[in-house]
């Protein structure tokens, strides 16, 4: 990785500006991408935004940037994106600050203090390398303010015609990905945790071996297309839709499901019984539980210390399988009816056993 430390003055920086919203934010004559398309959406606060320009009216030192460096002598900001948007809006007149007790813009400061802003010198790295290399300089970088997630760092290191394409369809407002999964999906688009989880499902956990395969690809209509078969596999295989639903990590559960035969009624009916079963803790977990039969998904509800005390003690301390006594502690209540068979979770359905048998017994 080579890394070369330039300072640049902002009037350098803000020649060129231009912001076109989510099309990308340019600068320093054209030869920066400020905010690359692959990137976050602006996310400092006016306060944040505020803050920088007083460093910078102060002469105070702001955090080093890094700019990529391309082969055709053009730079992408790698870090440090947010302090430079911050510094070209003022510039540009999209907000104002206190200064000799009254709010001004740039516009109306003194010719002495408009030099004094556009001579500040940013420290800034010019960073070259390979993927790997800058991902994991990014990761080293990435340890204070507003941190990126780490599925903004993999458009970073990524970035190309296929994250731009990809960022159509998961990241942008109003996504079409959010126009049809909101319901099923949790996180935000311009954090890129719909691009995130899609991603997810469609490479098993392989998301950065899956980005590399496809950087240069023109088109991310692969992920896409996967994405509308999951959800309307989920619709189809669920018609009756609770807000529980959302969250849930239905790409998981199409790869596994999506070619077996299904009956959607019969679902429906196991689903609305353990909705409404109070034992049943996670309510996410049933949609699991119903394609699976694995009961670790509901969490069900443990008997209370209560309930385990009164058993022991008539009991008297005696497992019920071994015949041996042990302390409580050394104990673990257990379903005298199993939970599948319809024994609830009360006092006359509590039975201690020791800590092995009950694991034997539960096949843990």
């Amino acid at each position: 990785m080579k890394i070369e430390l330039n300072q640049i003055p902002i009037r350098e920086v803000v020649t060129g500006y231009k912001d076109s919203d989510e099309e990308g934010v340019i600068g320093y004559g054209g030869k920066l991408d400020i905010r690359p398309k692959y990137q976050r959406e602006f996310i400092y606060k006016p306060e944040q935004q505020i803050a920088v320009m007083n460093s910078v009216m102060g002469g105070f030192p702001l955090n080093a940037m890094y700019w990529v460096k391309n082969n055709d002598e053009s730079f992408e900001i790698l870090d440090g994106q947010q302090r430079t948007v911050s510094i070209c809006n003022f510039i540009a007149g999209n907000f104002s600050i206190i200064n000799r007790g009254y709010q001004m813009y740039f516009d109306n400061l003194t010719d002495e203090e408009k030099t004094k802003i556009l001579d500040y010198k940013l420290m800034v790295y010019f960073c070259e390398g390979s993927h790997d290399e800058k991902l994991a300089w990014f990761r080293v970088i990435n340890t204070a303010g507003e941190k990126l997630t780490n599925q903004e760092l993999l458009n970073a290191i990524y970035s190309g015609s296929w994250v731009t394409d990809a960022k159509r369809y998961f990241s942008k407002s109003n996504a079409p990905a959010y126009l049809l999964a909101s319901n099923y999906i949790s996180g935000a688009l311009n954090r890129q945790e719909y691009l995130e989880t899609a991603l997810r499902w469609i490479s098993n956990n392989k998301i950065e071996d899956y980005m590399g395969k496809h950087q240069n690809s023109e088109k991310a209509d692969e992920l896409w297309n996967y994405f509308q078969k999951i959800i309307g596999w989920v619709q189809a295989t669920f018609p009756k839709y609770r807000s529980v639903m959302k969250g849930i990590e239905w790409g998981e559960l199409y790869n596994t499901f999506k070619d077996k035969k299904l009956n959607v009624e019969e679902l429906e009916s196991r689903i609305s019984q353990l909705i409404a079963d109070e034992d049943v803790d996670s309510k996410k977990g049933v949609y699991w539980y119903v394609l699976t039969n694995e009961e670790k998904y509901l969490n069900i509800r443990d008997f209370s210390e209560k309930m385990k005390l009164e058993s022991y003690e008539k009991q008297k301390g005696v497992c019920i399988w071994c015949k041996k006594h042990f302390e409580i502690e050394e104990m673990e209540a257990d379903h005298i009816k199993p939970w599948h068979d319809g024994g609830k979770t009360v006092a006359g359905n509590c039975q201690m056993l020791c800590k092995q048998d009950n694991r034997t017994k539960s096949g843990k």
